[in-house]
């Protein structure tokens, strides 16, 4: 029997009696990282990075039961032995790796391999099998660093001194990544929707350097905005929240920018591609780095992925279905 199966209530290791990533109530709930997708709420107890236990409790709750572990440190669950590790997705985001006897198992959950200054870099963890995401598994995919890409976002919003420069991309995560990468090209504020505002608080207190930022609900009303940069959830456009700003320049940071045509069919005037999930190489090099002899590859372009390392790489890869959605979260 597999290590790690999939059940009705999501990816479960009866070995040592838990859930990654449950996607119902659960005794023991193993999570990689604060995404709606892969954190629910209802489950008995939580086990996660240190750093994300604030934003945890914030979308699951104050009261939840929470074990906060550190990167690296040895968990003894059941018969396994478990360990969480570097995913370079989001603050606190990891693998989990799960030994028992003498097979490895990794749970990627969602990552990335280029830089970003909001979270600790991917690190390769080789393994027997790997259970690797795929949102981005198509060749089309390529992302350029994040410090080229916020520049061009830093380009538009000086591009128009007299407009608001309403810029769309997901709270958690994203947003505070761009509002990093601006402390090198900045030092204005930048204002935010409620929603990232709550946020970012919680980014700094771990330490996250970002530019200054004031919440657009502690604006007077009457203020114009003229010229100033705010970033806003993809929830934010076309809603009642934007009729405060006159005629902004409106842009959408995201991996789906890459494929031409998203831009226009989502109604953004601009689009910048930034993405916190790994592209097409990077999926691919990391997976071959893992060394794992048996990969199962889950939300996205899972048969396009396991197909091309099966043909391409001999690699003995399968399609897994979940109910994890990659790049969607707002």
């Amino acid at each position: 029997m597999p290590l790690i199966t999939v059940s009705p209530n999501g990816l479960y290791c009866e070995a040592g009696d838990f859930f990654i990533d449950p996607w119902r109530s659960v005794d023991t709930a193993l999570i990689t990282h604060a995404h709606s997708d892969h954190a629910r709420a209802g489950s008995r107890q939580y086990i996660a990075i240190r750093s994300s236990e604030n934003i945890l409790r914030k979308r699951l709750g104050n009261h939840i039961q929470l074990q906060a572990i550190e990167y690296g440190e040895k968990l003894k669950l059941g018969e396994t032995w478990v360990s969480f590790h570097p995913a370079g997705h989001v603050l606190g985001a990891a693998q989990i790796r799960v030994e028992h006897r003498n097979e490895v198992w990794v749970v990627s959950g969602d990552y990335k391999r280029c830089a970003d200054p909001t979270c600790v870099p991917f690190e390769v963890v080789p393994c027997d099998t790997f259970i690797t995401e795929a949102t981005f598994g198509l060749p089309i995919y390529h992302w350029d660093t994040g410090a080229a890409t916020c520049q061009q976002m830093y380009d538009w919003w000086q591009s128009d001194r007299d407009r608001p420069s309403l810029l769309f991309c997901y709270a958690f995560g994203k947003a505070q990544r761009i509002l990093s990468e601006l402390r090198h090209l900045s030092d204005r504020p930048v204002y935010v929707h409620g929603a990232i505002h709550a946020l970012n608080q919680i980014y700094r207190q771990v330490g996250i350097e970002m530019v200054p930022t004031i919440s657009t609900s502690d604006m007077p009303r009457d203020y114009k905005f003229a010229g100033d940069l705010v970033l806003s959830p993809p929830s934010g456009h076309r809603s009642s929240w934007m009729k405060r700003f006159s005629q902004p320049q409106t842009a959408f940071a995201s991996g789906w920018m890459a494929v031409r045509g998203a831009r226009r069919r989502r109604g953004y005037e601009r689009g910048f591609v930034l993405s916190d999930h790994a592209d097409w190489s990077g999926l691919v090099n990391t997976i071959l780095e893992t060394k794992a002899s048996t990969v199962y590859v889950t939300h996205g372009q899972s048969e396009v992925l396991a197909r091309y390392l099966s043909e391409v790489h001999g690699v003995n890869a399968h399609p897994l279905k979940t109910l994890f959605e990659g790049e969607g979260d707002i």
